[in-house]
């Protein structure tokens, strides 16, 4: 039993991690530019700092959480940020609901393409 333990977590280790993250490198920052076609021009990024989590600035705060299911699938828990206020919180509000909506992921080239079962979508560049 102890070795098949073992073996076992031999083999997890192994495999490639196949969410977002494993596709990207963890110091990569993903821009903003379109939610629901509209242009984005303030500052909303997110990155993939290691498995199966995910990190970014929105309008007013920083913002934490998990995500761990693999490609093509995209699913946001445990999302957290702090609650400042600021001019653009009506935005920051509006992305942290279409995160958390998210149910694929897309990433061509240097652009992440996120989408709902409902057509809304998130589109970023990588800078």
């Amino acid at each position: 039993m102890r070795i098949s333990l073992v073996i076992l977590s031999i083999l997890t280790a192994c495999f490639k991690d196949e969410t977002v993250s494993g596709q990207t490198e963890g110091t990569d920052i993903w821009l903003l530019k379109m939610l629901n076609e509209t242009n984005v021009t303030t500052r909303i990024t997110i990155s993939f700092p290691e498995q199966g989590h995910i990190a970014g600035q929105a309008p007013c705060n920083q913002y934490f959480g998990l995500q761990t299911v693999p490609l093509p699938w995209f699913k946001v828990t445990e999302l957290t940020a702090r609650k400042m206020a600021c001019p653009a919180f009506e935005l920051e509000a509006q992305y942290f609901s279409l995160l958390q909506d998210m149910t694929t992921a897309e990433i061509i080239k240097d652009m992440l393409i996120l989408r709902s079962d409902t057509g809304k979508s998130l589109m970023f560049v990588n800078k």
